[in-house]
């Protein structure tokens, strides 16, 4: 018989309902290492069990190549909780990317599933060392090699995370997915090998394996945000820099962001007015990540459209039925296209 996963078993809404009665502050944050793990399902059963000692939520995924956390942890513990991350060897001093702006309601739960790749690349990684990443740099640096007119800065996220917040000049492809970026980036850069290349994502963990890519690809100075836009925040605040960046910044937890700066360079996918909130649609059979401002919210009850709104008011035994159907189960999880967002860029 196959091993029993362990798991939270209460449901998410209801642990959502406790955390919000607690007022118990909590810190946000992202941490992933690159690691050979024999066995990543022993592994993510001993993260489960010391991890839940010390409250940890979020979503975590572990694999034969590292792990890859976003997590939250009760602030009272958060020291309890590094001295149980740095037991294991290759994580001990790992770079812990805290959250800019935090309401301690990032996640209600733990999940740490075990998967082929910690990010899904596309890439045979016996092809190249992956391990051979390009040059990190700080905020400072960053600046600097952003104004050099020989650097191509490159944002190596989708296209939901660069339309609310990208850095300025950068090159914003309009990709779905981390795997579908990789060679529409290597077309835009062909004949550009000489160019100084400096990439960045939310946390650098894309960025890790994007800048070996590319090294290997002959591309002879590739350079990488260290810690990502996450810790380029931070960096700025507390060394009194300029923000390259401009916007809110994308993040995968139920906050969907946190500002930067106070430019609004987006648009409601409804109405055209400026605005940087993503939402999911209230219909939980559509579920579409897209922008709404206040206005629209109220308009379409959370919706993305006038059919999922019908379908929301329906009694919950009817929008099951409506959900069981093939089509429905395609537009899950879709991510700001559709042809409802008159006001997509």
């Amino acid at each position: 018989m196959p091993k029993p996963v362990l798991h939270n078993k209460v449901d998410r809404k209801v642990l959502k309902a406790e955390l919000e009665k607690r007022a118990v502050e909590r810190t946000t944050l992202s941490f992933y290492k690159y690691a050979k793990i024999g066995n990543p399902d022993f592994f993510r059963d001993h993260l489960f069990i010391e991890w839940s000692q010390v409250e940890v939520f979020g979503r975590v995924y572990v694999a034969h190549e590292g792990i890859n956390a976003q997590i939250s942890v009760p602030t009272e513990l958060f020291e309890d909780f590094k001295t149980i991350l740095h037991e294991v060897v290759f994580l001990d001093g790992v770079r812990l990317n805290i959250a800019i702006e935090d309401d301690g309601k990032s996640f209600y739960k733990l999940k740490i599933k075990v998967k082929e790749k910690i990010v899904a690349d596309g890439l045979d990684d016996k092809s190249f060392d992956v391990t051979d990443c390009g040059t990190h740099v700080n905020a400072k640096k960053f600046n600097e090699l952003s104004e050099d007119k020989d650097t191509i800065i490159v944002d190596m996220r989708n296209h939901y995370e660069s339309e609310v917040g990208h850095f300025e000049g950068a090159i914003l492809p309009d990709v779905d997915t981390f795997r579908e970026e990789l060679p529409i980036v290597e077309k835009i850069l062909d004949g550009k090998e000489e160019k100084n290349i400096l990439m960045y994502c939310t946390g650098g963990i894309r960025c890790e394996k994007a800048s070996a890519y590319f090294k290997h690809k002959g591309f002879s100075n590739v350079y990488q945000l260290e810690g990502g836009i996450i810790e380029y925040a931070r960096q700025i605040k507390k060394e009194n820099l300029e923000s390259k960046f401009k916007g809110k910044n994308f993040v995968f937890d139920d906050r969907l962001g946190e500002k930067i700066t106070d430019d609004i360079i987006s648009n409601c996918h409804q109405c055209g007015d400026a605005c940087d909130v993503h939402v999911n649609c209230k219909n939980v059979g559509c579920n579409l990540l897209f922008i709404q401002c206040d206005n629209c919210k109220s308009k379409f009850e959370g919706c993305c459209s006038d059919d999922c709104r019908t379908i929301a008011r329906l009694p919950q035994e009817e929008q099951q039925k409506i959900r069981q159907g093939t089509e429905q189960k395609k537009r899950y999880f879709k991510k700001g296209r559709s042809e409802n967002l008159p006001f997509k860029q």
